[in-house]
């Protein structure tokens, strides 16, 4: 019962207080998958110790229940016992009813988990099926995508076998060639990063602690991180200019002409999520400032695992 104590208390500090030191790390972006890897070491570090600390308590239930049967026996037996079983039993009995009381709660949890998991799964491949069935096709130089009949601005990836890129006629209205193919590598980099996995996964987290400050400030983290680490694969594949104007007009659902300098009305009017994408993208940051963001993240990856270990070998030692 002691050795469970710091070890749940290290998962209840970090929950609750990382998210004040890592969100700054990670809010502009700099080294996206080094933020994404830490916003996750960090809930892994949070999910292991709580349950090694559900597995002391567990353990300690065990171990007493011997204990417990015998000062049970004792006080059956009358006047021989002494208030010392007495309070031993009842220890022993509600560490015993709180174990239990744990195993029903973790088992509980994982099974609402992965039912989330899973309706997400199978949302996800309707969705692509009916993506499939009422889209069309376009020429094989951009195998995968779908186009959809819809006034709405949108360009989705749908991971599945195949994998399917959805984009609705409001998009193309605004799109130029160039701007499409920054768009598609912006969501092939989803698929090859498998993004939607860690978005499935964290947001799963959110929904069944939504009022644990990691989960819930996490798996937007993540989600945001995802963007802009796409967007610095498809700057890569398809140029950083092309980028911001797509970004641009599917922001503000105009049109952003390639020949003319990037307008500031047209910043001014999308969305914040777009413009801090794309002020990222015309300013990136220096590589004295992305040295510095690396340096912090490695060390907070590297800390999280030693303390949790640490922690932990101090209580199981106990």
């Amino acid at each position: 019962m002691i050795a469970a104590l710091p070890v749940f208390g290290y998962s209840v500090l970090v929950a609750w207080w990382l998210p004040v030191l890592l969100t700054p790390l990670t809010r502009n972006g700099a080294g996206a998958r080094l933020g994404i890897a830490a916003w996750i070491t960090a809930m892994a570090s949070v999910l292991s110790s709580a349950a090694v600390a559900a597995a002391f308590l567990i353990r300690s239930a065990i171990n007493g229940w011997s204990g417990l049967a015998e000062a049970v026996c004792r006080s059956v037996a009358g006047g021989a016992c002494t208030p010392v079983i007495y309070r031993s039993a009842l220890y022993e009995l509600g560490l015993g009813i709180a174990a239990i009381l744990v195993t029903l709660t973790v088992i509980v949890l994982v099974c609402r988990y992965g039912r989330r998991i899973q309706q997400a799964q199978r949302q996800t491949r309707a969705h692509a099926e009916a993506a499939r069935i009422t889209g069309r096709s376009v020429p094989p130089d951009s195998s995968g995508m779908v186009v959809v009949e819809s006034s709405r601005l949108a360009a989705y990836c749908v991971p599945g076998r195949p994998s399917t890129i959805v984009v609705t006629t409001g998009a193309l209205s605004v799109l130029e060639p160039a701007q499409l193919t920054a768009v598609l590598a912006h969501e092939r980099a989803h698929l090859a990063g498998r993004h939607h996995v860690l978005v499935a996964l964290t947001r799963g987290l959110a929904a069944i602690f939504p009022a644990v400050p990691l989960f819930k400030r996490g798996q937007s983290e993540i989600a945001r991180l995802a963007e802009m680490r796409a967007d610095d694969a498809a700057a890569r594949r398809a140029g950083r200019r092309p980028l911001i104007e797509a970004l641009l007009a599917m922001g503000t659902g105009s049109a952003v002409r390639s020949a003319v300098p990037v307008p500031a009305a047209a910043l001014a009017a999308a969305g914040y999520a777009v413009v801090a994408r794309v002020q990222r993208l015309m300013d990136p940051p220096t590589r004295s400032r992305q040295a510095r963001f690396t340096l912090a993240l490695s060390g907070l990856m590297t800390v999280l695992p030693a303390v949790s270990g640490l922690i932990f070998v101090l209580a199981a030692g106990s």
